[in-house]
């Protein structure tokens, strides 16, 4: 697998290893051609986020003991899908998200300028 890069052209920092975040479950928004969700945005997670998540059918609250997965809460960081990422950009719910943790494949739907508007970590 090639290196991944963010969004600034640099090697792909981690976004969270606990709670462990990605498709790859390694702690990082890596993705390939099987991962169809886009797990690519490193997110800050909010109330409203969360809720907008759960109000679009992706409870990511709750959590789920026989998947390992013990629940998100405000301020956990978590690679989210690029489309629930602008979904939510559409709706006033973005979640604040980390340049150097998120995936270059999201510039593919969103301009840099504003993932930097959203960004915690601003370049």
């Amino acid at each position: 697998m090639k290196e991944s890069l963010n969004v600034l052209g640099l090697p792909l920092e981690a976004c969270s290893r606990s709670p462990m975040t990605g498709f790859f479950r390694d702690g990082c928004c890596n993705t390939d051609d099987t991962d169809v969700g886009e797990h690519v945005v490193c997110a800050a997670m909010t109330a409203d986020f969360l809720a907008f998540s759960k109000s679009r059918g992706n409870d990511l609250s709750t959590p789920r003991p026989e998947y390992g997965f013990t629940g998100l809460k405000p301020g956990d960081h978590w690679c989210l899908c690029a489309d629930r990422w602008v979904e939510a950009l559409l709706h006033g719910a973005a979640p604040r998200l980390m340049l150097a943790a998120t995936h270059e494949a999201i510039l593919d739907k969103v301009s840099l300028e504003t993932l930097v508007e959203y960004a915690i970590d601003r370049p």
